[in-house]
């Protein structure tokens, strides 16, 4: 009976290591993140990833001593997949819905966009609510933007869906479209990529605010997620995260893209 209850005493304890080491091996299993070409935010130059958020995250590596933690830029449907099935995995920058509020753990918030409609302004339009846009013919959107599924769910019937920015410029500049919806941090750089300059487009109807978070998958350990929002905190506090985002963008105002608490 001894040798029974030594071997049953024996192989619980082999189970609460197995279960130790395994909740380390999670814990300290190396961060991936993931993003994708959104520049300012993040884009490819030679073979290194910059722009803000990649600026933001790579600090946030330093303070939280994740120094094998690596950031790969790559399609957004692939990176996300990833931060929602894989641990220690996250995807940035992350706009916060109610959709997805339950499906990751949060650290930020980093940045806030405003969204609004844009056009040529040799166009003269006027487009001063949202029944204009409505009634303005296609409006070109990225499908896979969450912008994209705003406006259907406001009714938008007129919707033109495309692979990517470029795209969405491009129909702009040549008189496809009257109307394209983006977001001012981001403006600049997406108009480039179709050949168009900021001066060249003129703002409608501002609609939506997005909020953008680091967002971790729900199996990464919670503690880790906790650590990485200290940190961000701190960066806040002590004037870091205004000198990044000053570098990225410019006109931007520390307190309303990310008030403090």
């Amino acid at each position: 009976m001894r040798s029974l209850q030594r071997k049953i005493v024996a192989v619980m304890l082999m189970s609460l290591c197995t279960a130790g080491a395994n909740a380390n091996s999670s814990s300290n299993a190396k961060i991936r993140l993931f993003t994708e070409e959104a520049a300012p935010l993040a884009f490819t130059e030679g073979n290194q990833s910059r722009g803000m958020s990649v600026e933001i995250a790579r600090e946030l590596i330093r303070r939280t001593g994740s120094d094998d933690a690596v950031i790969k830029i790559r399609p957004w449907a692939r990176g996300y997949y990833k931060a929602l099935h894989d641990p220690n995995t996250a995807i940035f920058s992350t706009v916060r819905t109610p959709e997805r509020e339950e499906l990751f753990q949060w650290v930020g918030p980093i940045l806030v966009g405003t969204t609004s409609f844009y056009s040529l302004k040799s166009r003269a339009l006027e487009i001063n609510t949202l029944q204009d846009a409505k009634a303005s013919g296609p409006l070109a959107v990225p499908k896979k933007w969450y912008t994209f599924d705003a406006l259907s769910e406001l009714g938008f019937d007129n919707l033109y869906g495309v692979a990517t920015a470029k795209n969405m410029v491009t129909m702009l500049k040549h008189g496809r479209v009257k109307l394209i919806a983006t977001q001012d941090v981001t403006l600049k750089d997406e108009l480039a990529t179709g050949g168009l300059k900021v001066a060249e487009v003129q703002s409608h109807v501002p609609f939506m605010h997005s909020v953008y978070y680091i967002a971790f998958s729900l199996s990464t350990a919670p503690e880790i997620v906790a650590t990485w929002q200290k940190a961000f905190d701190d960066m806040r506090r002590d004037g870091t995260y205004a000198i990044i985002l000053k570098r990225w963008l410019p006109d931007a105002d520390p307190e309303q893209s990310v008030p403090l608490p």
